[in-house]
C-alpha cells in the first residue's frame, strides 16, 4: 500500500474527527500527547522553523548541512506534494507505510474519537516516531502560523528560525503584517537563540519586541549576519568571520538568504561544524517544487527544442516577488519568452501573486487545479491576471495549457506555479 494524499480508511476517519480542517489551538494537541506519554519531551535536539516564505528551503538547508557533518537528522515538513510520507523523514529516509500506519493507529486509539484536527493527530504520530527512532537532530517546520501551531508544543528547542514574513493565511493569522508576524514570533522561547531572516520593518519590530520581552538572543539578517551572491559564490559574514562558499544548489537569489539563515543557525548550535560540511550541504540540498527545473518525463516530452519547464509551489505575494525576481535573473542570463501556467486556491491573493510579473511575461495560461474543491476557476483566475496587465487565457487542463505554451516562439521558458497542490499534481503527472 502506498499512502498518497490522504487515501485510505484511517485518513478518512482522522479527517472526520474535527469539522474544521484548520482550528489553531494547543489544548487538543497537549491532551493527546499527554495520553501518548509525552513523546514531545523525548525528541532529539530541535531546530524549530516558522515564516511565510522560505521555511521549507531553510529546513532543507539545515538538514543537508547536518547530514553532511555526519549527523542523524529527522525532518518534519508540510504539506506533502505526492505522498503523505514526505512529511516525516527519519534519519534521512521517508517514513515507511508500515511505521506510519502503526503510529497513526496508536494515536487514533488513544484519542478515542475526541475532536482533533488532521494536522494535530498526524503531528502527534510524527512525534511518536521521532521519539522512538534515535537521532541527533529534528528539523521541525511549522505548519501554519507558529504561536498556536501543533508543532509549538516543543518547549525547549535548541534554536528557532523565522524566515521572511509576508501576507498569507489572513483568515487564521490576522489581516495585517504585524498580526501575522506576532503569530510567527510565537515560536520564540525564553533564552533560546532565534535566527531572523530578512524582514519587512513592521514584521521585524514585532519579532524584536517579542524577543526582548522573553530575554531571547536574536541574530538578525543585515545586523548580525549577511549572506549574498558575489561572483557566483555565496559570501556569508558574521561576528566570527567571513565564509566564501559555493552557490546554493537551489536556484534563485532568495536562496542565498534562506541558506544564510541555516548557516547562522549552524554557527550557533553546531559551532564545531566544519566549513566543508556547510559547503557540501549547499551543493547537495534537495527541495522539490521550489524553482525546480523539470528536464525529463511526460510533461517535457512534447516541448520544442530549447524550451525550459520550471515548477514552483509559491502561492502568495511574497513568493510571487521572489519567483519573478528569479525569472528576471534567468532572462538576463539566457533570454527566453516567459510563459506562466498558473492554478491557485481561492484563499490566496492572486492579484498580489501576479503583480510582480508585470513586464516580464509573454503569456499566462490559467487552469483550475483538478480535484481541489477550493480551486479558483480558470476563467476567473485569467480575469485577475488581466486586471493587473498580464495577457492571460483560461485553459481546460494542464495538458492544454502546456500544448499552448509550447507554441510560443522562440522556444519559451515555461513556469508552472501558484500552488503546492498544483505542484504535487504536476510531479505526479510527470512520473
Amino acid at each position: 500500500m502506498s499512502i498518497q494524499t490522504g487515501d485510505g480508511p484511517i485518513f478518512e476517519r482522522l479527517l472526520a474527527l474535527h469539522p474544521k480542517s484548520i482550528d489553531l489551538s494547543l489544548d487538543r494537541m497537549r491532551a493527546l500527547l499527554d495520553r501518548l506519554g509525552n513523546p514531545e519531551k523525548r525528541l532529539p535536539r530541535v531546530i524549530h522553523i516558522a515564516g511565510t516564505n522560505g521555511k521549507g528551503s531553510t529546513t532543507a538547508f539545515c538538514r543537508a548541512m547536518l547530514e553532511a557533518a555526519g549527523k542523524r537528522v529527522h525532518v518534519y515538513t508540510s504539506p506533502h506534494l505526492v505522498r503523505f510520507n514526505e512529511r516525516i523523514r527519519l534519519c534521512g529516509e521517508l517514513v515507511s507505510d508500515e511505521a506510519l500506519m502503526s503510529a497513526l493507529e496508536r494515536c487514533e486509539m488513544v484519542n478515542a474519537g475526541a475532536p482533533i484536527t488532521f494536522f494535530e493527530i498526524t503531528t502527534a504520530a510524527a512525534f511518536l516516531l521521532y521519539a522512538e527512532v534515535p537521532a541527533d537532530w529534528l528539523v521541525l517546520e511549522v505548519g501554519l502560523g507558529g504561536r498556536l501551531d501543533a508543532t509549538n508544543v516543543v518547549d525547549r528547542p535548541a534554536a528557532t528560525i523565522i524566515t521572511p514574513v509576508s501576507m498569507d493565511h489572513e483568515k487564521f493569522l490576522g489581516d495585517t503584517l504585524g498580526q501575522i508576524a506576532s503569530e510567527k514570533a510565537g515560536i520564540i522561547k525564553r533564552g533560546i537563540p532565534c535566527i531572523v531572516a530578512c524582514q519587512d520593518d513592521v514584521a521585524l519590530a514585532v519579532i524584536e519586541r517579542q524577543a526582548a520581552r522573553l530575554g531571547t538572543p536574536i541574530r538578525v539578517s543585515g545586523q548580525h549576519w549577511t549572506s549574498h551572491e558575489e561572483r557566483g559564490r555565496l559570501v556569508y559574514q558574521d561576528d566570527d568571520g567571513l565564509l566564501d562558499l559555493p552557490s546554493p544548489r537551489l536556484p534563485g537569489r532568495h536562496q542565498f538568504e534562506n541558506a544564510g539563515a541555516a548557516i547562522a543557525a549552524m554557527r550557533l548550535i553546531q559551532p564545531d561544524m566544519a566549513i566543508a560540511s556547510i559547503a557540501t550541504g549547499l551543493t547537495t540540498v534537495e527541495w522539490p517544487a521550489r524553482l525546480q527545473r523539470l528536464t525529463r518525463g511526460p510533461l517535457c516530452a512534447n516541448l520544442p527544442r530549447g524550451a525550459e519547464l520550471w515548477l514552483d509551489g509559491g502561492h502568495n505575494p511574497g513568493a510571487g516577488q521572489v519567483i519573478a525576481t528569479a525569472m528576471a535573473d534567468f532572462e538576463e542570463r539566457v533570454p527566453k519568452p516567459l510563459v506562466l501556467v498558473v492554478g491557485m486556491l481561492a484563499t490566496k491573493d492572486a492579484t498580489g501573486f501576479f503583480r510582480p510579473f508585470q513586464g516580464l511575461v509573454r503569456q499566462v495560461w490559467t487552469i483550475t487545479i483538478p480535484g481541489e474543491p477550493n480551486a479558483v476557476a480558470a476563467d476567473q483566475l485569467a480575469a485577475t491576471a488581466r486586471a493587473v496587465g498580464l495577457p492571460a487565457t483560461a485553459a481546460a487542463s494542464l495538458d492544454d495549457a502546456l500544448r499552448a505554451a509550447a507554441g510560443v516562439a522562440p522556444a519559451p521558458r515555461i513556469l508552472i506555479c501558484g500552488s503546492l497542490y498544483l505542484a504535487g499534481k504536476v510531479l505526479q503527472a510527470n512520473g
